[in-house]
């Protein structure tokens, strides 16, 4: 069995840290930490946890900065989403988990150009 390593992006680990910092004294933002935490351990266990996005669903955003030919969707409480992308890592034996976005309900309408 190949190993995943995941991996955040810069703006993921922002959202993540900043979730971690109010996650003291936020109930919601703390529900969402521990969300997000317990999720990245489900990848780790399978990679293909999340929803599959279709290929021509993808953001431009997303093709044009990380190179990405697949997405991974994954729900986490009030309407938060976590994205990641799936590749092979350096070795044969590894699998690399990339997040890329850890957003909220408004953000991701937005971005996927929902109303």
């Amino acid at each position: 069995m190949k190993d995943v390593k995941v991996i955040l992006s810069l703006e993921a680990k922002q959202v993540y840290d900043y979730l971690n910092r109010l996650s003291p004294s936020s109930k919601k933002e703390r529900m969402i930490f521990k969300a997000v935490s317990y999720k990245i351990d489900l990848i780790k266990n399978n990679f293909q946890y999340g929803d599959p996005i279709a290929k021509n669903l993808i953001p431009a955003e997303y093709k044009n900065k990380y190179g990405i030919n697949n997405l991974f969707r994954v729900e986490l409480p009030d309407f938060w989403r976590m994205l990641y992308s799936v590749s092979e890592g350096k070795s044969e034996i590894e699998i690399i988990a990339f997040v890329l976005d850890i957003i909220n309900h408004k953000d991701y309408n937005t971005k996927w150009g929902y109303r």
